[in-house]
């Protein structure tokens, strides 16, 4: 196995955004009917949608949670309300996240935050609301090599006993190298799509 800079892999979290509803929503003045969903996007080609919703009307639910690997670097993520026929797929609202509403400064790692943010038309007119939550999921090889550092810190087992739990820390690293050198050429390819476009 060939050593991991840690440098490079703690430059890229996992988002975990619930998005749990919107309030109000309006299509030309009118009370949006059904098939609305929500795209969460950190970028044009990074982005998760929910299902459509086709009962809520005005006031649909999801309560879907999507996950999103992206640059420590960004600052702002997307919500766009999306109301879609057999033939037309339109935004009918769309906010700016914020990073810092629920990451840095007094935000420790892990925190969910709950978050409403008002949507505005195409036209920058008020129509309606999000509800959503957010939490950034930590580095998992990070995590792990955290759980060993205690562990070794702490250690006061027989000799039979360190090889079996050496032995399942070793399967579990394994997993989250795994894990993680996935996310990490899922990131690259995104990256590379961009640079080419």
């Amino acid at each position: 196995m060939s050593p991991i800079n840690l440098k490079a892999t703690s430059s890229f979290q996992t988002l975990e955004i619930t998005v749990l509803s919107c309030e109000d929503l309006r299509i030309n003045g009118r009370s949006v009917k059904k098939n609305t969903c929500v795209v969460v996007r950190t970028d044009p080609l990074n982005f998760r949608e929910t299902t459509t919703d086709t009962e809520g009307g005005s006031y649909p639910s999801w309560d879907q949670k999507l996950a999103l690997d992206m640059s420590i670097r960004e600052t702002c993520i997307t919500l766009e309300v999306h109301c879609r026929t057999l033939s037309v797929d339109r935004i009918i609202g769309s906010a700016r996240m914020p990073v810092n509403d629920f990451m840095g400064g007094y935000f420790p790692q892990g925190y969910l935050s709950f978050l409403s943010y008002r949507l505005k038309d195409p036209k920058g007119l008020d129509n309606g609301i999000i509800n959503v939550s957010a939490v950034f999921e930590s580095n998992p090889f990070v995590k792990m090599l955290g759980k060993l550092m205690q562990s070794e810190a702490s250690d006061r087992h027989t000799p039979a006993e360190k090889d079996g739990r050496a032995r399942k820390v070793d399967a579990e690293l394994g997993l989250a190298y795994s894990d993680l050198m996935k996310r990490m050429i899922r990131v690259e390819e995104l990256v590379l799509t961009q640079v080419y476009l």
